[in-house]
């Protein structure tokens, strides 16, 4: 076996990375080496990059500027059922021998877990069947002027909007930017660079004790397909200003109306509650739920790993195990979990190639229709709460029971009457997903999910 040359590559640059693909190889084909010399039954490596930059501003001026670089050779090594993790930011050969002896050392004297291992053979993605078009990386050649500016034109755009936007909470602009490349002895290679890149505003509205906050976004792989610094201020302007003369209303129990953005944390909430290690661990309120109705019969859930320059894309997951395009739902009913390696093991199941988290998911329902906008669900909605924001978490995983601190709009025979806030919503998520009326066409992009507003039959509502 040839020695390799660790000498670090140069920068180059077309991508602003500091070290390269080939490089990074034999860092982990000199760490996997070393395990399997120490006498280690399986080992796994990884070797990372990340960089990017960050710059904030407030009423016209720079605030902040951070510039990140970061790097990482993660070692997992196996001694028959035990396993031991250890990592370093240190390339040097004195280093790796270093880390991959912790590793060892680890597994050598921590607990024997039956179901510890690397994934089966048969699950392992291939390097010659992994797909390569999925467009996940967009390098942005931006200085911190240039961040600078645009922040500027998206808090200026939300400061012009309206004599009412009194004051801003700031601006701000991101660029980032990571590769990797990971391999394990049961013959997984492979790796990737990715890049997300975004942009965000939050003015503020009114004054004394009529002062209202929201905020807008957009994070895109590629900075050419953002939304533009002024759509962005002016539409978080709009908002904000939609806030003003907020109420509180009486207790009561209404229909309620997820956004879509706070659609999609439903949508995480359920993922949670399905994910192999609520499941083992029996914290959750949908244990045993595989093939059974848990949403109702109009809704439909889909996973697609392979959408080109998708948040949730990826060839592979963490494990290096092959990963497709799946109904997670159908019909309402549960046809898979998100499950990795261990916590397939731990079910008796097998790994559906969810490790790392779930990938592009889609919730629809089969009675929407392309009119079904915003205006459209607020007048099936008819009277009840609109949600435009939550806080706090207030979801027991165990229970179900679900309680958020919101603020929103109170809606009267399908019209915004006035906006609400210091209000509390409460139900259980188990009603929740069946009591699921009607999703809205204004579908909307929140990290790996994509769903429009959710209209929810029933829920509790807390006021005054």
């Amino acid at each position: 076996m040839k020695k390799p040359n660790l000498t670090p590559a140069q920068p180059r640059a077309d991508n602003g990375f500091s070290y390269s693909r080939p490089y990074f190889e034999e860092l982990v084909d000199t760490a996997l080496a070393h395990a399997k010399k120490l006498g280690a039954t399986d080992a796994g490596a990884e070797a990372s990059e990340g960089c990017g930059l960050s710059v904030s501003v407030r009423k016209g001026e720079l605030e902040n500027v951070e510039r990140n670089r970061d790097k990482s050779l993660g070692v997992t090594v196996y001694v028959g059922t035990r396993r031991g993790n250890a990592s370093t930011s240190d390339f040097s050969k004195a280093a790796i021998a270093q880390t991959v002896q912790a590793a060892y050392d680890i597994a050598r004297f921590t607990a024997e877990d039956p179901f510890a291992a690397l994934p089966d053979v048969r699950d392992v993605a291939q390097p010659s069947k992994q797909r390569t078009d999925l467009d996940l990386f967009f390098p942005w050649a931006i200085d911190s002027a240039q961040a600078a500016q645009l922040a500027m034109l998206g808090e200026a755009a939300a400061l012009q909007m309206d004599k009412r936007i009194t004051n801003s909470e700031g601006a701000s602009v991101s660029a980032q930017q990571s590769h990797f490349f990971s391999a394990h002895t049961h013959g997984f290679r492979g790796g990737y660079a990715s890049s997300r890149h975004s942009m965000a505003v939050s003015p503020i509205a009114g004054k004394g004790n009529d002062m209202q906050r929201d905020a807008w976004y957009s994070s895109m792989r590629n900075a050419d397909d953002l939304a533009s610094p002024e759509a962005i201020g002016r539409y978080a302007a709009e908002r904000a200003l939609s806030r003003l003369k907020a109420r509180k209303i009486a207790t009561t129990e209404c229909p309620v109306l997820f956004e879509s953005p706070l659609a999609a944390g439903l949508l995480g909430s359920f993922v949670q509650a399905i994910s192999g290690g609520s499941l083992y661990r029996k914290s959750s309120f949908l244990l045993d739920s595989l093939g059974k109705q848990v949403l109702p019969r109009h809704i439909d859930i889909l996973e697609d790993p392979f959408v080109k320059r998708g948040k949730g894309s990826s060839p592979f997951d963490d494990e290096g195990v092959k990963v497709k395009a799946r109904q997670v739902v159908d019909a309402g009913r549960v046809e898979g979990y998100f499950l990795s390696s261990y916590s397939a093991r731990k079910l008796g199941m097998r790994t559906t190639g969810n490790a790392g988290g779930s990938h592009n998911l889609t919730l629809t329902s089969r009675h929407t229709r392309a009119g079904d906008d915003l205006d459209a669900m607020l007048q099936k909605l008819g009277t009840g709460l609109f949600v435009t924001e939550l806080m706090g978490s207030g979801v027991n995983y165990v229970t179900g029971d679900y309680s958020r601190g919101a603020s929103g709009f109170w809606v009267e025979k399908g019209c915004i009457a006035f906006p609400v806030h210091e209000i509390t919503i409460a139900g259980n998520m188990k009603a929740m997903l069946k009591g699921i009326q009607a999703v809205g066409a204004d579908t909307y992009n929140y990290g790996a999910k994509t769903v429009g507003s959710i209209l929810v039959n029933r829920m509790k509502v807390a006021g005054s």
